[in-house]
């Protein structure tokens, strides 16, 4: 067994096999969640998940939850980024973010070509892949063999403890009649540059910093073309024959970040209603679980918070149940499974908000917690998967017969 390599987790042989592996890493992220939010501060403070905080995640195995069975990940369905997210967000944001964002990579590698798997995983299976897939912020040009590659990238997050990292750039042609192409490239550590730029409001722990590349090659078989990850084969799928490497990347993109949005909210929820059962009113001594306000704020954020659970977990299992039959769906429901990512973290904001604004003075102040999640959820909610504008404009479009302006989907 190769150095640093884990136990194989084994591939699931049939339902009940894949539902005893799902309940055991669900178990695993719950019993994680006491000592990472004891730790949320000194994240908040390092601007990067503490090296325990890590280990921690790599000893569950939730890196490595949606990575191939025959590497030794568990090769869970799409919806454990969602519940899994959920319940360390529960804890801390930032933690919850880095682990959905890291784990999701060694997905994406799974569809990559085999020797571009070989050459990561062979080395070590729990290499953590940071990614910017922000792809104006590069410039790629078709070289013989390969690509050469340069640019700049926004938040890389968790890139400090990354081996390697996925770039997403446009590529360029001397033909015009080519047009462009948008491409993911695979780069190791030593291709990139990372500049120290995450100083910032919320999700500070999550390390996201700027990376930088100067004019590096890039091989063929270290990349993939977006339209290979529209759904259906992909150039992994010789090796990674599970349907859960044919889904639809970009389309589902938002679900590996909304469980984050989904536990910050649980948890606003959860301290919230704590405090409310016995806090008393500064001014007139009143018992604030005595006020209907209260009841019915509580009550409006809860149902929020549950029909964001619901609607995050429906498009997953909907997108699984179609890789499954083999379907690859049409534009109308790319631009549902978009649509409905972006409108549910977009409640969960909501009820964060209205429970800080009902929360008073109490919520301002630094050593409490509810100033943390009130900014992480806003945090959250600023990545452009989540803007319901653009969303909304795009399933807006094709639903009266107009093209797709999203040139991932």
């Amino acid at each position: 067994m190769a150095p640093g390599r884990k136990p194989s987790m084994g591939q699931p042989t049939g339902p009940e096999a894949g539902e005893r592996a799902y309940a055991a890493m669900i178990a695993k992220a719950r019993a994680l969640v006491p000592r990472l939010r004891e730790r949320a501060a000194r994240t908040e403070e390092l601007r990067h998940l503490p090296s325990e905080t890590e280990m921690d995640l790599h000893e569950a195995g939730l890196f490595r939850m949606l990575q191939p069975a025959r590497i030794g990940g568990a090769e869970l369905d799409y919806v454990a980024l969602v519940d899994c997210a959920e319940l360390l967000g529960q804890a801390d944001a930032s933690v919850a973010w880095n682990l959905a964002n890291l784990a999701s990579h060694h997905w994406m590698l799974g569809m990559f070509e085999q020797k571009a798997q070989d050459l990561v995983w062979g080395r070590d299976p729990d290499a953590l892949i940071a990614s910017s897939f922000i792809f104006p912020a590069g410039r790629a040009t078709r070289v013989e063999g390969g690509y050469q590659l340069r640019g700049s990238w926004p938040f890389s997050s968790g890139v400090a403890s990354c081996e390697w990292n996925m770039l997403a750039s446009v590529v360029y042609s001397d033909d015009e009649a080519d047009g462009i192409e948008y491409r993911i490239f695979l780069l190791p550590k030593g291709d990139y540059s990372v500049l120290d730029t995450w100083n910032v409001a919320g999700l500070r722990g999550t390390g996201s910093c700027d990376v930088e590349v100067r004019d590096v090659f890039v091989a063929d078989h270290m990349t993939v073309a977006v339209g290979d990850l529209s759904g259906g084969p992909t150039p992994g799928s010789t090796v990674n024959p599970n349907p859960l490497y044919a889904l639809p990347v970009f389309s589902l993109f938002p679900y590996v970040l909304s469980g984050v949005a989904l536990g910050n909210a649980r948890a606003c929820l959860d301290d919230y209603t704590e405090v409310a059962r016995h806090r008393i009113s500064t001014y007139n001594r009143a018992k604030l679980s005595d006020f209907q306000s209260t009841q019915i704020k509580i009550a409006e954020a809860s149902a929020k918070i549950d029909a964001a659970r619901l609607i995050m977990r429906s498009a997953c299992l909907d997108a699984m149940e179609n890789a499954r039959l083999g379907h690859i769906p049409g534009m109308a429901t790319k631009t549902r499974y978009r649509r409905d990512g972006s409108f549910s973290v977009n409640l969960c904001t909501e009820a964060v908000s209205m429970l800080f604004a009902a929360s008073g003075a109490r919520g301002l102040f630094t050593t409490g917690v509810l100033q943390r999640q009130f900014r992480d959820a806003h945090a959250i909610n600023s990545h452009l998967a989540f803007n319901f504008d653009a969303a909304g404009t795009n399933y807006g479009r094709v639903a009266l017969g107009l093209p797709s302006e999203n040139l991932t989907l």
